[in-house]
């Protein structure tokens, strides 16, 4: 019997290009001769370094611990000696160098002391989120949020765990090689995940061009004699892999503007996220590693790795048989959602699902003006109005952006895909959110600044009042004292 599925607004029909890095099984991917870890792999505060230079440390060794709740620790992909901590070349948008923690390898590849919970039934959720927080696991599909947040509902009660398995976008394939070769790892993941939630449900959709990985979670589901979990496939749509289309395919049900899953009763975790949380609870892993594609036309052998985190993308490339020399377009992620990688010398970081290689970048075609034809708001997932954000956005009228639900907008590119005026939407909707995000902390320091001024007034009126008060005793005092006193008649 098949399940009854719901069908998101927009979307697009893109060409794969997945089958190029399937064909072969995933490699480990060699020992680097040093690892560069960046402390903010991860939304939330950056990570404090607790190792100094010149310190050994060992495989799987907290390096940088969790700084505030929203953040992550970092640990040591490999064992070996740390030559180094400053500002170093890392993938993001801006190009900029972050602090990073630079180890030496040693070759020994020793692990530090880990402590498995095989029996993960007889702990409270709460101890089990504690595992999954030390371990540093931040959700592999997508932005890199504290897994371990999404785990602590807050007294909201969660019905339905949807497992992501959808990797909708072009080229990527590492979570389709997952769960082809560790597919019993990803369900030993969920069921963690189910009693720390405490869900009723759990569905796993998947997009219905993965054939072989739908199969072999099937296949280890029968073979673990495991129930109460569901394998769906959804059709193959971009961007179906989007955490509400998927939620909404599967259910029925809408998160709320500017909501969350949870306040509909669903948490949604991706199955790489649940492989890592099996090894961290079931092993004592902490998050070291991850499976990346390495594709693109620059890109001689295609395949998937398995790759310490750290590792320089040049020698994924090299592995690969390119030669990073000649790569002139870097892409981390996918062509749809992805950004430029200003040096093959950047590290795969927790959030590196894919490196996309071209010895060229694509021709940028000239920007025309708006048409007003309606296709994007026709391509549009979120069945948002991407042309009025658009001439918001432009004309810097970031409150009324707000209005048409700004925030709402998951960057997926479709409206961009289809503009027939080349405008680069997606480029306008991240300049207005970061404006609103800039003018939001600034009016944040503004207020915290006001009240402590207000603070400092109160308590230096306070202070006054206090001096004015002793003042006014003593004095009383000593009139007291001086008074003349009476004397008694003889």
């Amino acid at each position: 019997m098949n399940a009854k599925l719901w069908r998101f607004p927009g979307g697009l029909h893109l060409s794969g290009h997945k089958t190029e890095s399937t064909r072969l099984p995933t490699q480990r991917a060699r020992l680097p001769k040093r690892l560069t870890l960046p402390l903010h792999q991860h939304i939330g505060a950056e990570a404090k370094p607790v190792v100094a230079v010149g310190e050994r440390v060992l495989k799987g060794q907290v390096i940088a611990r969790a700084e505030g709740y929203v953040s992550a620790p970092v640990h040591a992909s490999s064992s070996g000696t740390v030559i180094a901590a400053g500002d170093f070349p890392v993938p993001h948008p801006s190009g900029l160098s972050a602090p990073c923690i630079v180890i030496e390898t040693d070759g020994a590849e020793q692990w530090c002391e880990r402590h498995p919970t095989p029996d993960y039934t007889a702990q409270d959720p709460s101890h089990l989120r504690n595992l999954i927080r030390e371990a540093g696991i931040v959700g592999l599909g997508g932005a890199g949020f504290p897994s371990f947040i999404k785990l602590n509902p807050l007294g909201k009660t969660v019905d339905t765990l949807i497992l992501n398995a959808a990797e909708c976008e072009p080229y990527i394939t590492c979570d389709d090689m997952l769960m082809r070769e560790r597919a019993a790892e990803i369900i030993h993941g969920i069921r963690i995940m189910r009693h720390a939630l405490h869900a009723a449900h759990c569905i796993i959709g998947i997009e219905d061009n993965k054939p072989e990985a739908y199969a072999a979670l099937v296949r280890a589901l029968r073979e673990l004699r495991i129930d109460g979990i569901q394998v769906i496939q959804v059709p193959t749509r971009y961007p179906a892999g989007g955490e509400k289309q998927l939620i909404h395919v599967l259910t029925g049900r809408e998160v709320p503007s500017n909501g969350l899953p949870v306040h509909i009763g669903i948490v949604c975790h991706n199955v790489a996220t649940a492989a890592a949380v099996h090894r961290a609870v079931q092993l004592g892993e902490p998050l070291i590693s991850r499976y990346v594609t390495i594709t693109g036309p620059g890109v001689p052998e295609p395949r998937n790795l398995e790759v310490l985190l750290g590792t320089p993308m040049a020698e994924l490339l090299q592995q690969c048989g390119a030669d990073p020399s000649s790569i002139g377009h870097l892409v981390m992620g996918g062509p749809m959602m992805g950004f430029s990688v200003h040096t093959s010398s950047a590290p795969v970081v927790k959030t590196t699902n894919c490196l996309l290689a071209a010895e060229h970048a694509p021709a940028v075609q000239a920007a025309m003006p708006c048409i007003r034809c309606g296709a994007c708001a026709e391509a549009c997932p979120a069945n948002l109005l991407p042309q009025q954000l658009y001439w918001h956005a432009h004309a810097k009228e970031f409150d009324k952006a707000q209005n048409y639900n700004l925030f709402d907008c998951i960057e997926c590119g479709c409206c961009a895909a289809v503009c027939p005026s080349h405008i680069p939407l997606v480029q306008y909707y991240r300049y207005a959110k970061g404006e609103i995000w800039t003018r939001e902390r600034e009016k944040q320091k503004a207020d915290v600044a006001r009240a402590r001024h207000e603070f400092r007034l109160a308590r230096l009126a306070q202070e006054k009042a206090e001096r004015e008060a002793r003042h006014a005793q003593k004095k009383a005092e000593l009139a007291g004292k001086n008074a003349p006193r009476e004397t008694a008649p003889h």
